[in-house]
């Protein structure tokens, strides 16, 4: 898949941003999704598998600048509470 640009989540932009959390050793990573305005269940589900990979590491995954739409899909699925925002 292509990136589409800013504020777009792909599997591209998950494998180039997020490959940080195979190889490296992190305490934290904080994702900063100020230029992500809208998100549909594909970006849940990237934000999802890094989270499960941050976990197996003991990693912190961190959300910031979220905007009103995606936190209501992630607090409308109950996803909210398992990020660090």
């Amino acid at each position: 898949m292509e990136n589409r640009g800013a504020g777009t989540i792909t599997q591209a932009t998950y494998a180039g941003n997020f490959a940080i959390l195979h190889g490296e050793t992190l305490q934290n990573l904080t994702v900063d999704l100020s230029e992500v305005p809208y998100m549909d269940l594909s970006g849940v589900a990237t934000l999802l598998e890094a989270l499960k990979t941050a976990r197996a590491r003991t990693i912190g995954l961190e959300l910031t600048g979220l905007h009103d739409r995606p936190r209501y899909l992630l607090e409308l699925t109950g996803l909210l509470s398992l990020f660090e925002t």
